[in-house]
């Protein structure tokens, strides 16, 4: 075995916070090799005091170095015995054997990943302050996605080493078929066995499942994106070589330089003009062999650790055929207008590698999709409420519930969750009442008969997050700041706890963003979408517009609307078992938990350098 260490350092150096034993193989750490190289033995390693990421991320790292290799001091000593330990002065972790080969670990969170929170939640705090919150940056893997994936010494890859959870092949089209009208799904989670099997759960490999179709091409919409783990799923898809369109929005060069490696892939980096705006959507498009395309809108970024214990949604399209040579430009729309929706939305990237996909998208018959798109992009948009299609933000929602919602009773409140919470004003009226209710509370009522509808919001309690799989680590999709929150603390009074016991979801912390309203008849809509509630997901009217006020928004946001209407011909989807529908899969368990009187929200400030004595 060759324990020569690598001549190429990692430029990330001490903030390196990889645990993939393949980047080790490719990179040196120099303050990790030098650690190990003055001591006799490993269990006299301590971690240093001032370390800058998360102390069980750098005792794993100190496992996996040591492992690969053991020459770095003469007298250093790699026993076969499970009771060694790395002496950390804070936690001990055991020692595999050399002779055994160690199991994939599992994701890990640590400081640079709580900071790609950041990345989506810069546009809350940008309504109030222009201090942008700092970025980072993924370190480049310049090598071949399959070199990659045999860096480990084997001649041929082997899928489980590398993906925690695999689903059986071949399945998937069953399971959206069964998963009939709603097609909404939630992913696997590691730490929760009961996931693996269910119905209603899904991996991101299965996405690529042949069953599916056999693809052709696709792109991905996507805010963060680690392109080795991307490309690894369409490897043991068997799609290695197939063209993919990346639009991104985390500032990395991982997928550029990818994308000139690689010629099949291409990679754009989505700009904002505004600095406090953020590419948000999590969306695919793929393309299939026979002509036919899929659709899928998600709430879960493209990296290992959105799918692995965190709750994420998705919304998966039934196969959409191509229309006719012959048919008409207007055949095959949705009755939900989702194709000329979905045209407007692309369109708005003004990116010349969409347009074969949009010529495609007007040739594919949508008329089985019977959800709606509810989207933002970024800008200020006159007229927003005159149009009767293609307005954007929380105008576009009210226009679909005022056309589509039966009436809704006055105690019905809206419920929304989040991943993030954004800067609402000093009280309720300031945005929630003043401004978003009005939409969002709408329905087919007469509208001298509608109220203001209570209001209600589902974001993680600490007390949530520190019974989680992952302890407190698992805020790190969380980062609402305790800052923040002392602007608003009239919000407390609206705070409901995550539960998902009867999702097997209660210790999978939620990235996963839904507004929904119901009573005990039964759920009158449900939203699916990437979009926080935040004024720069949803908008808010420029006041000091001269005539009609624009709407501004900052961010790219896509979302799916679920309604009873047009899915079941009904007023109300069954929110228990129903013998004429199928139950709609919540979630989260109903009724609701409102915070108790001590309880309060999660705040990222939790888990950084400052706070970890509050953590020891």
């Amino acid at each position: 075995m060759d324990f020569k260490v690598p001549s190429i350092v990692c430029q990330y150096g001490s903030d390196c916070y990889r645990v993939n034993p393949h980047h080790f193989n490719e990179y040196s750490h120099p303050h990790i090799e030098t650690l190990l190289s003055n001591v006799e033995s490993i269990n006299q390693v301590v971690v240093p005091e001032q370390t800058k990421i998360n102390k069980s991320v750098f005792e794993e790292q100190i496992r996996i170095v040591a492992k690969q290799f053991p020459h770095l001091a003469d007298g250093i000593e790699y026993s076969t015995n499970e009771s060694e330990v790395v002496d950390t002065g804070a936690t001990s972790l055991k020692h595999v054997s050399s002779e055994t080969k160690p199991s994939p670990a599992p994701p890990t969170e640590n400081k640079n990943v709580f900071e790609r929170g950041f990345v989506e939640h810069r546009t809350e705090k940008a309504t109030e302050t222009e201090e942008s919150i700092p970025v980072p940056v993924s370190e480049p893997e310049d090598v071949d996605t399959e070199a990659s994936l045999r860096a480990g010494g084997s001649s041929t890859p082997v899928i489980n080493d590398y993906f925690l959870v695999v689903a059986p092949k071949g399945r998937m089209a069953q399971k959206l078929a069964a998963a009939e009208p709603y097609n909404f799904f939630l992913t696997t989670i590691t730490d929760s066995e009961p996931t693996h099997s269910e119905p209603l759960s899904v991996t991101f490999l299965e996405l690529l499942d042949s069953s599916l179709g056999q693809l052709e091409s696709s792109v991905q919409i996507i805010c963060l994106v680690d392109i080795e783990w991307l490309l690894a799923n369409y490897y043991f898809a068997g799609y290695k070589n197939l063209p993919l369109l990346i639009l991104y929005g985390l500032e990395t060069p991982e997928p550029l330089m990818e994308s000139m490696k690689k010629p099949n892939v291409t990679a754009i980096k989505v700009d904002i003009k505004t600095p406090f705006g953020v590419h948000h959507t999590k969306m695919g498009l793929y393309g299939y062999r026979d002509g036919s395309m899929r659709i899928v809108i998600s709430t879960a970024n493209l990296y290992e650790n959105d799918w692995h214990n965190r709750t994420q949604g998705l919304w998966i399209s039934p196969r959409l055929p191509a229309v006719p040579e012959d048919a008409d430009t207007a055949f095959g729309e949705s009755v939900t207008d989702f194709r000329s929706n979905l045209l407007a939305y692309l369109d708005a990237y003004k990116f010349p590698q969409l347009q074969p996909w949009m010529a495609r998208i007007r040739r594919t018959d949508f008329s089985d999709v019977k959800v709606c798109l509810v989207a933002s992009v970024p800008g200020e948009h006159v007229d927003t409420l005159k149009k009767p299609q293609n307005h954007w933000g929380h105008p576009q929602l009210g226009y679909l519930l005022e056309k589509y919602a039966a009436p809704i009773d006055d105690s019905c409140p809206l419920v929304a969750q989040s991943s993030s919470i954004g800067i609402f004003g000093p009280t309720p009226e300031s945005w929630i009442f003043g401004e978003i209710m009005a939409n969002f509370g709408k329905s087919s009522a007469p509208v001298g008969t509608r109220r203001m509808p209570a209001f209600c919001m589902i974001y993680p309690s600490y007390s949530n997050v520190e019974q989680s799989h992952d302890a407190l680590l698992g805020g790190g999709c969380l980062p609402y700041e305790r800052d923040m929150h002392s602007k608003q603390e009239w919000l407390k009074a609206y705070l409901h706890q995550w539960c998902s016991r009867s999702r097997n979801r209660n210790k999978a912390m939620p990235h996963i963003k839904t507004y929904c309203r119901w009573s005990h008849r039964g759920l009158y809509w449900f939203l699916l979408t990437s979009a926080n509630l935040s004024k720069s997901a949803w908008g808010v009217y420029n006041k000091a517009g001269r005539f009609e006020k624009p709407l501004r928004i900052n961010s790219y946001e896509a979302g799916v609307l679920f309604l009873p209407k047009l899915l079941l011909d009904e007023d109300f989807f069954p929110m228990e078992a129903d013998k004429k529908h199928p139950q709609f899969p919540m979630p989260y368990d109903v009724p609701i938990i409102p915070y108790a009187p001590e309880d309060t929200p999660f705040f990222i400030d939790y888990l950084r350098k400052e706070d970890e004595e509050e953590l020891d």
